[in-house]
């Protein structure tokens, strides 16, 4: 049974559904970042809102922001907000790296997922750490190395490798690189924390075949194959599904950072603020 918000469901024909994919790691997200009911937060890397709009629900008298380069997911977020009647959330498409957020205004940064696709990583969070307020809390799920990623591996072996691109979910696999980056940003207290969830790809092994082949790390090996072996691979990648099923559905080990740091500043850090 997976285990979505108030107004979610199936995502549209063709998007993969990510909150279905990652919703263990949405409640280790949702632990961390303790939003309050005042906050202002800012979503980076948003996908179709889940974190976002959890956010709001939470910052009752404050509101939540979030951002993605997709205009399909922002659109899809934009949807379920509506549906959820959240009047203190809304969505821009937008690239954080360069994105002319307003200065010093928002207390709360959080990213599921959402910060490992930067051209120049130190650029993307010195803007990211214009828009916090001094001493305000960035908190961000990222991948740990392929090779720690089951799901990853898995489907690579079933498939073969996909060509590759300047787009890496595994650049901020390194801790002591992320540290580097935050600190030459403006952030301090760098915590980095292991975490380890399964991940969700369908209810049987055909809808996670399905899901998987709208993602480019299947799509693209798929299309340098001819008819038979194009089929050959689809019916491995049947039989690697098959052998994740359980009676809850198709699961995957995976194993993430999760990073917590503040905007350097003068204002003081509050009691209990951090979760480690």
């Amino acid at each position: 049974m997976v285990d979505r918000g108030k107004g979610d469901g199936p995502p549209p024909n063709g998007m993969f559904d990510y909150d279905a994919e990652l919703r263990r790691y949405q409640r280790r997200l949702r632990e961390a970042v303790d939003v309050r009911a005042d906050d202002l937060v800012l979503d980076i890397g948003c996908g179709t809102g889940q974190a976002t709009r959890e956010a709001a629900g939470l910052a009752t008298r404050g509101s939540a922001l979030g951002v993605d380069t997709s205009p399909v997911m922002v659109a899809r977020a934009r949807t379920l907000a509506a549906a959820e009647d959240l009047r203190n959330v809304r969505f821009e498409q937008a690239d954080a790296q360069v994105h002319p957020f307003p200065p010093e205004h928002f207390t709360l940064g959080i990213s599921r997922f959402g910060t490992m696709f930067f051209t120049d990583p130190v650029e993307a969070f010195t803007n990211i750490g214009r828009t916090l307020r001094p001493g305000a809390r960035l908190v961000q799920l990222v991948w740990q190395d392929r090779n720690h990623q089951e799901w990853a591996t898995a489907i690579q072996r079933a498939l073969g490798p996909a060509p590759a691109t300047a787009v890496d979910p595994f650049s901020l696999a390194d801790p002591a690189a992320v540290d580097r980056v935050l600190t030459a940003a403006g952030f301090t207290d760098v915590h980095i924390t292991d975490v380890r969830e399964p991940v969700y790809y369908g209810p049987d092994p055909d809808t996670a075949v399905d899901a998987v082949r709208t993602l480019r790390m299947a799509g693209d090996p798929l299309t340098r194959l001819d008819a038979d072996e194009a089929a050959q691979a689809l019916d491995r990648l049947r039989t690697v599904m098959a052998e994740h099923t359980t009676t809850d559905g198709v699961w995957f080990d995976s194993r993430t950072w999760l990073i917590a740091a503040r905007r350097q500043g003068s204002a003081a850090p509050e009691a209990g603020r951090f979760r480690r």
